[in-house]
């Protein structure tokens, strides 16, 4: 860690008719965003208003694949087996590159979402069918993952750029995870409790445990989820300390 970190946001999630979240609010804010892919958020109109919007800002664009699961909006656990996860990551990575490739973007990185992601973390032939997929479109695109898990070692083992995420505005527990939804307090609203946290992680490495003590937290780039009522007041905030901290706010 240094005293620059990346800002990255959880977006693009509108799908058809329906209008989630606050990307218009949040572009802006951030240096990079993870746009949906269609499985869990995101339709083909949608996304290539998203991938229009995030050119128009200048900022790098990732892809951001979960589970086939577009009324849970990806956040329920699925039994899927590590064929199945290889093939939904490398068909959501492809269905969003076509849409950077006609507006001459490239692809910046891969981040799973929801209920993926969290699986990733845990289990390993989960992480490393993600790890494979990201591998086989292009060995050069970095994998945002959550550090100190069986999802960064397979990460690393296949080869991948890793860069390392934190969450200022979501709860961790004391063995490193995040804090499951269910539990009262896994959501930092508060956005200035949201930029003192960031702040936290980027310059001294660690941040309060929900069920006591502190965590470890390694950090290359801090996530805003796009769905937080307030997410645009958060990013803000967040953005704001780190600044006034010293730390620049720069793509990873």
């Amino acid at each position: 860690m240094g005293r620059w970190v990346d800002l990255n946001a959880d977006v693009g999630e509108s799908y058809g008719v329906y209008t989630y979240g606050h990307d218009r609010e949040l572009f802006p804010l951030v240096t990079s965003v993870n746009l949906a892919c269609g499985f869990h958020g995101g339709s083909p109109l949608r996304m290539r208003e998203a991938v229009a919007l995030a050119k128009a800002h200048g900022v790098a664009v990732g892809a951001h694949p979960g589970f086939p699961d577009l009324v849970g909006f990806g956040r329920r656990e699925m039994a899927l087996g590590p064929e199945e996860v290889y093939a939904d990551v490398l068909y959501q990575i492809g269905a969003l590159y076509a849409f950077l490739k006609a507006e001459g973007l490239p692809l910046h990185h891969v981040k799973p979402h929801g209920a993926l992601y969290l699986k990733a973390c845990r289990d390993r032939e989960t992480a490393r069918a993600i790890a494979e997929a990201v591998r086989a479109f292009d060995p050069e695109v970095p994998l945002v993952v959550l550090p100190g898990t069986v999802y960064e070692e397979e990460a690393r083992r296949t080869g991948l750029r890793v860069v390392l995420e934190a969450f200022p505005e979501r709860a961790y527990l004391k063995n490193g995870q995040l804090a499951p939804r269910s539990l009262p307090g896994s959501w930092i609203t508060d956005p200035r409790e949201a930029a003192r946290r960031a702040v936290r992680m980027v310059l001294e490495g660690k941040v309060e445990a929900l069920d006591g003590g502190e965590v470890a937290v390694r950090a290359d780039t801090l996530c805003i989820h796009g769905d937080n009522p307030n997410a645009p007041q958060v990013a803000q905030a967040v953005r704001a300390a780190l600044e006034a901290a010293g730390v620049a706010v720069r793509v990873f």
